[in-house]
């Protein structure tokens, strides 16, 4: 009988860890999104400036973000790319995270 409620107390525990780290994906994804997207059109309403060549700039530094994701500007539109790059790369990394921590989790586990 300890057998069963062990290996049914093992589901459990790994059913919790598996939802925790689709969570933590999902959560950060929509953290890092947000923040990309607010951060732009933060900037898109504060205006920019006009330098010595003409060219309206606005955010110089949050516009190199398009060197890493293609079609991004700090732009109302560029602002709901940078959301969804954003919300991409925030799940990738968060569920990555969440499977190693699982992992750990699981290793010191069954080492007790």
């Amino acid at each position: 009988m300890a057998t069963m409620l062990q290996t049914e107390d093992d589901k459990l525990f790994n059913a919790i860890l598996r939802i925790n780290s689709k969570m933590f994906g999902l959560i950060l994804g929509l953290l890092t999104g947000s923040v990309i997207f607010i951060a732009t059109n933060w900037l898109v309403l504060k205006g920019g400036y006009t330098d010595e060549t003409g060219h309206y700039i606005v955010g110089p530094h949050l516009q190199l973000l398009s060197q890493f994701f293609i079609g991004y500007s700090v732009s109302f539109i560029g602002s709901v790319i940078g959301f969804a790059y954003g919300f991409a790369c925030g799940t990738l990394a968060g569920s990555l995270m969440g499977i190693i921590y699982n992992k750990l989790v699981q290793l010191r586990n069954t080492a007790v």
